[in-house]
């Protein structure tokens, strides 16, 4: 096959900060994705429905001329979230979901949840009124090893969730082990899971093989291959609760190259020639539409995109900017450590 034609994607979980970083790298989502979840945690983070709509403001003032997307805003869940505010914004039409940090579990989560009951009043609201919650699903616990967080939280603190409020809709972002893809699949309902591009492609050995390698370096980090390999296995079988979610996180050079570097992995630049190759290489180039672009809006309550966009697989490797920059400085992009030959050419 050299040419695909799919309905217009969306990513369901996007990072695109604010500032001169917004401004640089708004347009490598808005070229090919028609609509983004867009995460809540900037500085200071997005609590109430008045600050999502000053960021969507922001983010539209910043897009490219003539590109058409839609923000799809979130809220950034705290014990003191209000629950009057909360269905405000979902009856306005501007929040589409409520994002759960426990608190230090990544990028400015420090003001995230600790209490899990203290955030009850509004979750048992959310329940009511079907607002999905995104959880990033991890425990923060010292004890826990960092490669176990995600099954940690799944055991203590989402199942006790859902069976304390099982008509919650909860979606589980950015799954990254084989443990995350059995919970999903063995749930009845009300459940599904976000899946990136880059856990897709690289496993724990790219961050520490050969030196520490900081742009591999994310949260929920890299597990080992058998968890890349189930995530791969899901992603790739059509299987409606799975969906495209890149956590594009972009960080400047500057704050990943340190001493004490920022987690994420900026990848919005190729990540439909990175999908097109990665299901090409397990055989289901036909299932790619599902992920990137119908099972997202099935699960969100939405139409999918009418729109359609094409690629076409180059004989020669295609080449992506190493770095995009911005006014904050230079901003790396995502490396498969492969050669790509797929490009949206329309």
């Amino acid at each position: 096959m050299k040419m695909l034609t799919l309905r217009r994607p969306d990513d369901w979980h996007l990072h695109l900060r604010d500032g001169d970083v917004l401004q640089a790298v708004i347009g490598d989502t808005s070229r090919h994705f028609a609509r983004a979840i867009i995460m809540p945690n900037l500085v200071p983070p997005v609590v109430t429905t008045s600050d999502a709509r000053a960021y969507r403001e922001r983010i539209l003032a910043a897009l490219p001329a003539g590109d058409r997307f839609e923000p799809l805003m979130t809220l950034y869940l705290t014990e003191n979230t209000d629950p009057d505010d909360v269905e405000e914004g979902k009856r306005s039409g501007l929040i589409s979901a409520v994002k759960l940090y426990p608190a230090g579990a990544t990028t400015n989560s420090h003001g995230g949840v600790r209490d899990f009951n203290k955030a009850m009043p509004v979750l048992e609201r959310m329940a009511k009124i079907g607002l999905p919650l995104c959880v990033h699903g991890e425990v923060t616990t010292p004890e826990v090893d960092i490669f176990d967080r995600e099954a940690v939280f799944i055991e203590t603190v989402l199942d006790p969730l859902r069976q304390r409020l099982p008509e919650l809709k909860v979606t589980m972002e950015h799954v990254t082990t084989a443990d995350g893809i059995d919970y999903i699949k063995s749930s009845k309902g009300n459940l599904a899971g976000s899946i990136t591009t880059h856990h897709l492609i690289i496993n724990r050995n790219a961050i520490l093989v050969g030196g520490i390698r900081p742009h591999y370096y994310c949260l929920p980090v890299a597990k080992r291959e058998n968890h890349r390999l189930a995530l791969r296995a899901a992603a790739t079988s059509g299987d409606a609760r799975f969906f495209l979610g890149t956590d594009s996180a972009p960080h400047v050079d500057p704050l990943k190259e340190c001493g004490c570097g920022c987690a994420g992995i900026y990848t919005s630049v190729n990540t439909m020639s990175c999908l097109a190759h990665v299901f090409e290489d397990d055989n289901a180039l036909d299932r790619l539409e599902a992920f990137t672009s119908l099972n997202g809006p099935a699960w969100y309550d939405l139409k999918p995109n009418e729109e359609k966009i094409t690629l076409e697989k180059r004989d020669e490797p295609v080449t992506f900017p190493a770095k995009r920059d911005s006014g904050a400085g230079p901003i790396t992009v995502f490396d498969p450590m492969f050669p790509l030959h797929w490009q949206v050419i329309d």
